[in-house]
Formats: structure tokens, sequence, C-alpha cells
């Protein structure tokens, strides 16, 4: 098992942006499939972004795609989640997962390894 531990959240006005760090406590993070989630108040856990153990493609829910950046850190055990141009319909908590030779997949039940979640709100 992982232990990942998410930073970064807070509250923000719409159009505003935010990075999210997920670090996680592992000697191979190299070898790990990273992923971001999120779930808002009533609501199941979604996917938003995705990064593959070997690092070269990255995944995104259409909701995010070209407001939201995933990358990660090797040096650093540390996975990002750039998110720009807020929108009020992005607050939610987000946590991330990570996954032994993941394929960067958006299934919420594929990732054995979870982070507590950090809360972002997005104010109108």
């Amino acid at each position: 098992q992982v232990q990942l531990v998410e930073s970064g959240g807070g509250l923000v006005q719409a159009g505003g942006s935010l990075r999210l760090s997920c670090a996680a406590s592992v000697r191979t993070f190299s070898t790990y499939a990273m992923g971001w989630f999120r779930q808002a108040p009533g609501k199941e856990r979604e996917f938003v972004a995705a990064i593959p153990w070997y690092g070269t493609n990255t995944f995104y829910a259409d909701s995010v795609k070209d407001r939201f950046t995933i990358s990660r850190d090797s040096a650093k055990n540390t996975v990002y989640l750039q998110m720009n141009s807020l929108k009020p319909e992005d607050t939610a908590v987000y946590f991330c997962a990570a996954k032994l030779y993941g394929l960067g997949n958006r299934d919420v039940t594929e990732y054995p390894s979870w982070g507590q979640g950090t809360q972002v709100t997005v104010s109108s």
C-alpha cells in the first residue's frame, strides 16, 4: 500500500487557479499510475485526470480538459494537478489515487491506494 497525502486545496473565486499536490510515501513511485478524482456532496466520486506509470500520456475528464493539467515529479514522489479557469461546479473534495503499473484508468475501483482528500471550493 502506498500512503498518499494531498495538499493545496482552498477557497478560490471563479476563474481563479489552484495547484494540488499529492506526496507518495513509496520508494518506487515511478512504477505507479497516479490519478485525481473528486467527490461533490451527494454525488459519486468521479474521475478527473490520470497519468500512467510510464508517464508519457495523460488522460482527462471532458469537464476539465484544457483547464486542468496533471504532472508528476519522480524526484519528489509527487503528483500535481494544476487547475485553471475554475468554475463553481469544480467544488468538491479532491483525492489522489495510486495503482502499481497502472495505465491511467478512469475507473475508481482500479485504484487500491487513496489519500484523505483536500477540499476545493470555487465561489461564483
